[in-house]
């Protein structure tokens, strides 16, 4: 299956210091394994490897605001409208049958066997990342523009649905039958539209978040419910 992915140049539009990017060039995978098996746990560095290069980020304040904040509303509308999704955070995700590794944001699983796959390896105290299916959503908050292919990662990982998030804009894609991103006007787990998110990260109060999830809620029962 091919996974090329073909988008026009993104520009980052905000802060740069939400991120910082190093790129590895023609790094091997035993270099970006090696790498990330070192890394202590919650670190704030993230890792990916294309199958050529890698990249190494260290997160800002500004990526985990956001990263956080579309988390928390990707579970309020699921659970506003009934949608059976598992959570399962920052996962690394390391493939040696591909050489393919990355860190989303966020990630979820939304297919039942999935979800059932994913709590039976958690019932039983399994952290090895092999035990667990690839997820089937995941979320990239890119500050700053990515210097690996990190969407031809997600595509050899075959995750269904890619929602990117450039601390303005927000883009849905969905992964077609030729292994290819194709951007979409909604998403096909959460009915909500790619151009109806952003306000709740910017532009909403976000001082009190029981009180924004409240609204959020509210807003999917009235907006999304029946659709």
């Amino acid at each position: 299956m091919s996974t090329l992915i073909t988008r026009p140049p993104r520009r980052s539009i905000a802060q740069p210091q939400g991120e910082t990017r190093i790129l590895v060039p023609n790094a091997s995978w035993t270099l970006y394994e090696s790498f990330v098996m070192k890394l202590p746990e919650r670190s704030p560095i993230r890792t990916a490897f294309d199958g050529r290069d890698m990249e190494i980020m260290v997160k800002g304040g500004v990526h985990d605001h956001f990263a956080e904040l579309l988390g928390l509303f990707v579970m309020a509308v699921a659970g506003q409208l009934g949608i059976r999704i598992k959570p399962q955070g920052e996962t690394t995700w390391i493939r040696p049958e591909i050489e393919r590794g990355i860190e989303a944001d966020k990630c979820y699983y939304l297919d039942p066997a999935k979800i059932a796959s994913a709590l039976a390896a958690i019932s039983r105290r399994v952290n090895d990342v092999a035990a667990y299916p690839n997820p089937d959503l995941a979320i990239e908050i890119d500050i700053s523009v990515p210097k690996a292919d990190r969407a031809s990662i997600y595509a050899a990982l075959g995750i269904a649905e890619l929602w990117i998030f450039d601390g303005e804009t927000l883009t849905i894609e969905r992964l077609d039958e030729h292994g290819r991103y194709q951007p979409v006007e909604r998403s096909g787990f959460l009915r909500v539209r790619a151009d109806q998110v952003p306000r709740w990260l910017t532009a909403e109060d976000v001082s009190d978040y029981d009180a924004w999830i409240r609204r959020v809620r509210e807003w999917a029962e009235k907006e999304l419910h029946g659709q």
